[in-house]
C-alpha cells in the first residue's frame, strides 16, 4: 500500500515521506524487481579513472544510466547490449504519487548495496532538464543519507532513510550535492541476505 499522506520531512529542501510503502508494498515490490534483474542483471560500473563502484546498479525504463571511462550517462541498452526493460507498475505508481508532474519516468536506475557499500557525495545532473524531481525509494538496510546544497563544499544534514521511505529532491534541492554514507546492514530482513535496494526515478531529456 501507498500512503500518500504520510507526514513528511525537509532535509535541506529535500522532501521525505516516511514509511510511505508499508511492509506487504515493499515485499510485492522486491519480487517485482527480480524479474528486472533477470532480464538486466546487476553490474559494477566503473568511474572515468577507472576505479570500481562499490554498489551494483542496473536500470529499467527508456533509459538507463551507465558509467565508464567514457564518463557519466544515459544509454538505451543495457552493457551486455539487451534493452532495458520497462519500468514496474509499482514503481511508477509512487512516481505519480509524490512527483507533482503529468510527465512520466524515463529512467528508474535501481543500485544495489550490499555490506560496506556507500556512494560519495555527487549531484544528479546528466538528465538535461531540472525542471523535473528525482524521486528516490528506499527497500531494505538503513542508509545513512547526507545532503547539502549546489555547491560541493556546503554545509550538509543526515538522516536515516528506511525501507519503504521515499525522497523526493526537487526545486532548490534538485541540484543538491548528496550521498549514501555508510548502511546499517541488517537493519532489515526485507532481503534475504541484507543490503539494501535504491529505486531513483528521473525524467531524462537527451536533446
Amino acid at each position: 500500500m501507498i500512503a500518500r499522506n504520510k507526514a513528511s520531512l525537509d532535509l535541506n529542501g529535500a522532501k521525505i515521506f516516511k514509511a510511505m510503502l508499508d511492509e506487504d508494498a515493499q515485499k510485492s515490490l522486491v519480487m517485482t524487481l527480480r524479474d528486472v534483474v533477470a532480464q538486466a542483471p546487476f553490474f559494477h560500473p566503473v568511474t572515468r579513472s577507472g576505479k570500481q563502484m562499490s554498489v551494483q546498479m542496473t536500470s529499467a525504463g527508456r533509459l538507463g544510466w551507465v558509467s565508464d571511462r567514457r564518463g557519466y550517462r544515459y544509454e538505451a541498452r543495457h552493457p551486455d547490449g539487451a534493452p532495458w526493460p520497462d519500468i514496474p507498475k509499482a514503481v511508477r505508481d509512487v512516481w505519480r504519487s509524490v512527483s507533482d508532474v503529468e510527465r512520466e519516468p524515463d529512467c528508474c536506475l535501481i543500485n544495489f548495496y550490499r555490506e560496506g557499500a556507500k556512494m560519495g557525495m555527487h549531484q544528479d545532473r546528466d538528465e538535461g532538464d531540472y525542471s523535473y524531481p528525482v524521486v528516490s525509494i528506499s527497500l531494505g538496510d538503513d542508509a545513512l543519507f547526507r545532503i547539502g546544497g549546489p555547491e560541493r563544499r556546503g554545509r550538509t544534514q543526515s538522516t536515516w532513510l528506511q525501507s519503504g521511505d521515499v525522497l523526493v529532491m526537487g526545486g532548490a534541492a534538485r541540484l543538491a550535492y548528496h550521498g549514501v554514507d555508510r548502511l546499517r546492514f541488517g537493519s532489515s530482513g526485507l532481503l534475504k541476505d541484507h543490503g539494501r535496494i535504491n529505486l531513483t526515478l528521473r525524467v531524462v531529456d537527451t536533446s
